[in-house]
C-alpha cells in the first residue's frame, strides 16, 4: 500500500511553495483581486467546501505591497482631498497614471520648470528633445529656456524665433514678472500663431505637435509658438480613387493641409474646424468638419460625443477611428466612408453630412453614408448624365455578380438542371467528365486560388504587383484546366465574378461581397436556388436594419423617402434641385428649380 501512495505522490502534480530566488510583482489590479477574494472573520469560522483541498494553493502567494508603495503617490487635487482616498484600489493610479503631467501647472521659478521638463520628457536620456538656454535682450534682460522636439520644427522658423528673442528685444521689459509671457507674445514674437498656457498638458501637447515652449524666469505661464515643419509628402494623384476626368489631388499625411485642400474647394465662411484629441498616450488631432449653416445639429453633437468619449492608448489612422465610432462593428457592410478625395469630401460638406480627418491619415471619413453612395464615384457628376447613368447600371450588375454568380452556378449545376439549355449543359458536363473533384469543391478551390492571387499582387511592391497577378492568374487557369483539375467554363466564371469585383468603387464594400461571396457558394450548393433565395432575404432584412448614425443604411430605398436624381441613375445636374431629406440638413434646398437662368426670357416666360 506504500508503494501506491508513493507512486501516486510521484505521478501527482504538486505546487512549489519554495520562492526560487525571485519575488512575483503584484499589479494595483491583482491586490485588489486579492483583497476582494479574502475571506470575511466570520467565514473563516466556518470550513467551505473545498477548503483542504484548496490549503496547499494558500501555502505560496504573491507578496502585496503596501498601497503607498505601488509606485504611485496619492495626488493632491485642489480642493484640498487626495485623489483615489477611501478606493481600496488606488484609483490615483488608474489609466497609466493619467498621464502626470494632467494636474501640473507650470511655476514661476525657471529651475523647477526645467526641472519638471526634465522628468516628464526623460531628459537627459531623451535625446531629440532639445533645451536650450536662452536670454531674452529686453531692459533689464530676461532670463528664460526653451523646449522643442528635433526634426519636428522648421529650422529657419525656430532661428527666426531665437533672433527675434535675443537681439531685436531691445523694448524696457514690464515691471510686474507675471505678466512676462504676455509682454513677450504681444511685443517681442513675430510668429502668427501664439499663445500663452499656465497647464503643463497643453504646453506637452503643444511640443509634441511641432510648437516651441518659452519658460521665463519668475513667470507662471509658457509661451507657445508654432514652428511645426516635419518632413512630410505633397499633393500627390489619387492612387485608389482614380478617375478620367475630375480634380487629380489627394489626401495627405498631414493634417492641415488635409483641412486646407477642403478649404481650398469650399470657399464659405460657415465651413468649420474643430479639434478634438483622441488618446491617452498618443493624444492624435482629429479635425471635424462640417457647414454651421447645413449640418444637423444633432448629427454634429452625436459625432463629436462619440470621437470625445473614445478611451484608448493609440490611434494613428482612420480606419482605427472608424471602428471605435461605428454602430455595427460586427456586420460586414461598411457604415462610415473613407476616401482620399478632397472634392467627394467638399461635396458631402456641402449635402450636410460631418467629415473627420485624423492627422498622420491619407484618408478622412464622411458620414453618415448609404449603400447606394458607396457604389457612386465622382467621374459620374464630371460627365454626362447619360455617361454617369450608364456606368451606374453597370456597377450595379457587377454588385450582384461578385457575389452571387458562383452560387447561382452551383444551385444550376447541381438541383435544377432544366433552367440549363440543353447544348449548354452538355458542353458543361463533357468538360466535367474528366474532373475528380465535386463541384462544390472545385469553385472554392478557384476561388481560394484568385484571392491569393490577389493577395499576393497586391503585397508584391511596385509595378511587379500587377504583373505577376495577371500573369500567375493565366498559368495557374491555363496548367488546372490542362489537368483537368477545374473545367473550363469554371475559370470563366471565376475569372467574371473578380472583374465584378474590381468594378466595386469602395475598396470596404468590395471586401465585404468577397466575403458573402463564399457564403452564397455553401447554400447554393446544399440548399439550391432556395438557399439562394433565403440569404438573399436575410441580407435584406439584416442590411435593411443598418444604420450610420441614425440614417437607414438602404435610404431612400428603406424605408421609401424622396428619391432624388441622384440615387441608382443619374439625371442632369440641373435636377438636383435638393439635398437627401434623410440627412435633416438646415436648408435641404440645393438650386431653385430653374437653376439655368439663361433659359428665362424677358417676359417671364421659359424656353423648352
Amino acid at each position: 500500500m506504500s508503494i501506491l501512495n508513493n507512486l501516486l505522490k510521484m505521478i501527482t502534480y504538486q505546487e512549489n511553495t519554495d520562492r526560487e530566488g525571485f519575488v512575483l510583482e503584484e499589479t494595483a489590479d491583482d491586490g485588489h483581486a486579492a483583497r476582494q477574494s479574502e475571506p470575511s472573520p466570520e467565514s473563516e469560522a466556518v470550513p467551505q467546501y473545498g477548503e483542504k483541498a484548496s490549503a496547499g494553493r494558500r501555502a505560496f502567494k504573491k507578496p502585496v505591497r503596501p498601497a503607498n508603495k505601488a509606485g504611485c503617490k496619492p495626488r493632491r487635487i485642489e480642493d484640498g482631498s487626495v485623489a483615489g482616498e477611501g478606493r481600496p484600489d488606488q484609483a490615483s493610479c488608474q489609466a497609466k497614471s493619467e498621464q502626470p503631467a494632467n494636474n501640473l501647472s507650470v511655476s514661476a521659478s525657471l529651475e523647477e520648470n526645467r526641472e519638471i521638463v526634465g522628468k516628464l520628457y526623460g531628459l537627459p536620456v531623451n535625446r531629440d528633445i532639445v533645451v536650450r538656454d536662452i536670454v531674452i535682450g529686453a531692459s533689464p534682460a530676461i532670463n528664460g529656456f526653451i523646449v522643442f522636439i528635433d526634426g519636428l520644427v522648421d529650422k529657419s522658423v525656430q532661428d527666426l524665433l531665437i533672433q527675434a528673442l535675443m537681439f531685436f528685444a531691445v523694448r524696457p521689459a514690464p515691471p510686474e514678472k507675471g505678466k512676462l509671457a504676455a509682454y513677450v507674445k504681444d511685443r517681442l514674437l513675430p510668429g502668427n500663431q501664439v499663445s500663452v498656457q499656465s497647464r503643463f498638458r497643453d504646453v506637452l501637447d503643444a511640443v509634441n505637435y511641432g510648437d516651441t515652449a518659452l519658460f521665463l524666469e519668475g513667470c507662471a505661464e509658457a509661451v507657445l509658438v508654432e514652428t511645426k515643419g516635419w518632413e512630410h509628402r505633397s499633393v500627390e494623384r489619387p492612387t485608389i480613387e482614380q478617375m478620367v476626368r475630375g480634380p487629380q489631388e489627394a489626401f495627405g499625411e498631414t493634417l492641415r493641409s488635409n483641412t486646407a485642400l477642403v478649404r481650398k474647394l469650399v470657399k464659405n465662411e460657415n465651413l468649420t474646424t474643430e479639434f478634438l484629441n483622441v488618446g491617452a498616450r498618443n493624444r492624435v488631432n482629429v479635425a471635424v468638419m462640417y457647414m454651421r449653416d447645413l449640418a444637423d445639429p444633432a448629427l454634429v453633437a452625436e459625432v463629436k460625443r462619440r470621437v470625445g468619449s473614445i478611451k484608448t492608448d493609440f490611434i494613428v489612422d482612420s480606419g482605427m477611428l472608424e471602428e471605435f465610432i461605428q454602430e455595427n462593428p460586427y456586420n460586414l457592410n461598411p457604415t462610415i466612408m473613407a476616401t482620399e478625395r478632397p472634392d467627394r469630401v467638399a461635396a458631402s460638406i456641402i449635402d450636410g453630412k460631418v467629415a473627420l480627418a485624423v492627422d498622420g491619415s491619407p484618408f478622412v471619413l464622411i458620414m453618415p453614408v448609404t449603400m447606394y453612395e458607396m457604389l457612386h464615384t465622382g467621374e459620374e457628376i464630371y460627365s454626362r448624365w447619360q455617361f454617369g447613368t450608364f456606368i451606374r447600371y453597370l456597377r450595379a450588375l457587377a454588385f450582384y455578380l461578385a457575389f452571387l454568380l458562383p452560387g447561382f452556378y452551383l444551385a444550376v449545376i447541381l438541383f435544377h438542371h432544366e433552367m440549363i439549355p440543353t447544348e449548354l449543359l452538355l458542353a458543361i458536363a463533357g468538360n466535367r467528365e474528366k474532373v475528380p473533384f465535386p463541384s462544390l469543391i472545385e469553385v472554392l478551390l478557384m476561388e481560394i486560388s484568385f484571392e491569393l492571387i490577389r493577395e499576393a499582387g497586391l503585397r508584391i511592391p511596385g509595378v511587379m504587383g500587377s504583373t505577376i497577378g495577371i500573369v500567375g492568374a493565366l498559368i495557374l487557369g491555363q496548367a488546372a484546366v490542362q489537368a483537368n483539375i477545374v473545367s473550363p467554363i469554371l475559370v470563366i466564371l471565376v475569372a467574371v465574378t473578380g472583374l465584378s469585383s474590381f468594378a466595386i468603387p469602395y475598396y470596404s464594400l468590395a471586401f465585404a461581397l468577397r466575403i458573402y461571396r463564399f457564403f452564397y457558394i455553401i447554400l447554393g450548393a446544399t440548399l439550391g436556388v432556395f438557399g439562394i433565395a433565403a440569404g438573399l432575404f436575410t441580407q435584406a432584412i439584416l442590411t435593411a436594419n443598418l444604420k450610420s448614425f441614425g440614417v437607414p443604411y438602404l435610404a431612400p430605398a428603406g424605408p421609401r423617402t424622396v428619391a432624388g436624381a441622384d440615387v441608382v441613375a443619374r439625371l442632369p445636374v440641373f435636377f438636383h434641385e435638393n439635398r437627401p431629406d434623410y440627412l435633416n440638413p438646415q436648408d435641404i434646398t440645393r438650386q431653385p428649380e430653374v437653376s439655368r437662368g439663361w433659359l428665362i426670357r424677358k417676359d417671364g416666360g421659359k424656353d423648352n
